[in-house]
């Protein structure tokens, strides 16, 4: 199983969704991330956060969506549409949902307020990404539309 997490940028909220859902999946689930529009970079605080969690980075980098080396079978936006951004359509047979998230990278403040930020974001992904782990997964897997409910409401939830 692929989930693509999906963003404009690539260098941030995808990016620690990708980290987060590959240290806590099981065998045989991967996750990836792109952007429709990548900076050609990871935020360098997304990159150590994820580092002082022990999830490693090894491998990331900020890529298009057009150079995936798999197709997924699950993409999950995690764009904010309250902060007026245009998340990324994709287009392609697969299961969609959207796990809007604010942009830790575009907080201005100080060192500690920014820090705050990131620290907000990857709690509410490790809570999600822990409550999509508990699904049953074999049965949703036969009922598209209740599978989609769940991560539909999933995307809800804020730590």
């Amino acid at each position: 199983m692929n989930v693509l997490f999906l963003c404009t940028g690539n260098s941030c909220r995808s990016i620690l969704s990708e980290g987060v859902f590959n240290h806590l999946a099981p065998e045989g689930w991967r996750a990836l991330s792109a952007g429709s529009q990548p900076t050609g970079q990871l935020h360098p605080r997304a990159v150590a956060l994820l580092q002082r969690k022990g999830i490693s980075t090894e491998g990331y980098y900020s890529k298009s969506w057009d150079d995936l080396p798999v197709t997924p079978d699950i993409v999950v936006t995690v764009c904010s549409n309250a902060a007026g951004e245009t998340c990324p359509a994709y287009l392609g047979n697969v299961l969609r949902t959207h796990w809007g998230l604010d942009d830790p990278g575009h907080v201005v403040g100080t060192d500690a307020q920014i820090e705050d930020a990131f620290e907000r974001t990857y709690a509410i992904i490790v809570e999600r990404i822990q409550a999509f782990l508990a699904l049953s997964l074999t049965q949703l897997a036969r009922d598209k539309a209740a599978f989609k409910a769940e991560l539909d409401r999933i995307g809800a939830l804020a730590a």
